[in-house]
């Protein structure tokens, strides 16, 4: 970066920000040309995928109400489930309740609480053989992060972007909206340097999260990163502040022999926020937007609104050049009220998932956007009670569209019930692998050393599955 006096220089061009804007820009030349840990970098493979847009739905999806469809398991409902007698007593199966169709020239079976998203059937890669270590949710909810049950380890988003950098030097590579408050862990960089790390956006225990719970009324303050704002400081005081506070960084640095990743995550943390004020109102600013696509969100509904915000919040998130964005929707952990719940979350999400997935394909901006929908496990075929289904880690369903994969597809399957996969395993290791791939990044290179040793994602484990690879 030059020096302080350049720095004000640029902030006193202007008195309405503009200065700052032309100051910014010429942060990011210089940040590239200087080496940045945000730079973009050379992927080990030709990338499929340039963007990820995870849709993480908490608690666990039913997946044989959803997406794995089970015509024995309707035949059989009510009998027993005599293999399960020891664990839960006398069990009984309990078809769907709702009705499967096939949809798309590809004839992929969807339930109908989803006929929005149905109706991108042949954008859809369906994967019924998803597998996990672990039945408890705050266990599965980090492997789906991290690879890891127990260990704090950098989450995928932390290391898609410590391995391609980012595209904007003004915005975090890696957002998270509306995560769980016990989650952090799903964000985290862990060793990785703090740069890494997610961005939080909103998030709390509820389902809509923070100033998403607010209704929208066009202002960017309403949903926007905390304390991303400074009402106290000019931006040209602001920045003789951080000078002060990085030349102590940098003193600190050199102290302990030049180089530290702690120390240089801070240094460059505060450079990305002080550059962020600029950038961040206006990406998060919806009132621009015209009312056919406010209305392909389902924006305005009661039902559909706080979840449309949040998926077009991450199209224009996409669009400035942030590398990861998840979206955590909660409360799918139906133990009991399946028939009420699971409708509900399924309204909630449905038409703004599908509003999401045909902007971004009339954008032309799907090709090269991964987009994921599932949970940390899923659901038992077996009733939990008279109207709920328990944890199931030995078989669920995750889907994938854009970004390299194949539209229009199963990919391996669950036994005749929906217990367990039986077919083409799909463990998180191996999903991590092939999301990695798809970004153009071989997981076993993707390493970070760290207390003597080379750490990755997948640990010692991962398949690629290029069978779903188009």
């Amino acid at each position: 970066m030059n020096a302080p006096s350049n720095r004000r220089q640029f902030l006193k061009t202007t008195s309405n920000g503009f200065g700052y804007l032309a100051f910014a820009a010429l942060a990011q030349q210089q940040a590239l040309r200087a080496g940045s840990p945000l730079a973009p970098k050379n992927p080990h493979l030709q990338p499929r995928a340039k963007h990820v847009i995870f849709l993480c739905m908490q608690g666990a999806p039913s997946h044989v109400d959803l997406l794995d469809y089970k015509p024995k398991l309707t035949a059989d409902d009510g009998k027993s489930a005599p293999a399960l007698a020891g664990r839960y007593g006398q069990a009984k199966l309990m078809g769907s309740p709702w009705k499967f169709n096939r949809h798309g020239k590809s004839g992929l079976w969807i339930s109908e609480l989803l006929p929005s998203l149905a109706k991108h059937a042949d954008d859809l890669c369906v994967i019924n053989s998803m597998t996990t270590d672990v039945p408890a949710h705050p266990q599965a909810f980090t492997q789906l992060h991290t690879g890891t049950t127990q260990f704090v380890r950098p989450s995928l988003g932390s290391w898609a972007l410590y391995g391609l950098g980012t595209q904007n030097e003004n915005l975090p590579g890696f957002i998270t909206i509306n995560p769980p408050a016990n989650a952090t862990r799903s964000y985290g960089s862990a060793f990785l340097p703090a740069i890494y790390q997610g961005t939080k956006i909103g998030g709390n225990s509820l389902p809509g999260g923070g100033a998403f719970a607010r209704r929208y009324n066009g202002a960017a303050e309403e949903t926007s990163i905390a304390n991303v704002k400074n009402d106290r400081y000019s931006l040209d005081t602001q920045r003789t502040q951080l000078d002060l506070v990085q030349a102590l960084n940098q003193s600190r640095m050199a102290a302990d022999g030049g180089t530290s990743a702690e120390v240089e995550g801070v240094i460059e943390s505060y450079e990305l926020a002080f550059r962020m004020q600029a950038e961040v109102p206006k990406v998060l600013d919806l009132s621009q937007e015209t009312d056919a696509t406010k209305d392909l969100y389902g924006i305005g509904n009661d039902n559909t609104d706080t979840f449309g915000k949040q998926c077009l919040m991450a199209r224009k998130l996409l669009e400035a050049g942030v590398r990861f964005i998840e979206i955590t929707h909660g409360n799918w952990d139906q133990h009991f009220n399946l028939k009420t719940a699971l409708q509900r979350n399924c309204d909630a999400i449905d038409t703004p998932v599908a509003g999401l997935l045909q902007d971004l394909k009339q954008r032309g901006l799907l090709k090269d956007t991964l987009v994921i929908w599932g949970g940390e496990f899923g659901r038992t075929p077996h009733s939990q009670g008279d109207d709920g289904r328990d944890h199931n880690n030995k078989g669920f369903t995750l889907w994938m569209a854009g970004g390299g994969v194949k539209g229009g597809m199963n990919y391996g399957k669950t036994d005749e019930y929906g217990y367990e996969a039986e077919e083409n395993k799909m463990h998180i290791h191996d999903w991590h692998a092939t999301v990695l791939h798809l970004l153009g990044l071989d997981h076993e290179k993707l390493t970070y050393r760290y207390a003597g040793r080379d750490f990755r994602l997948t640990d010692v484990y991962g398949t690629v599955a290029s069978e779903i690879m188009a």
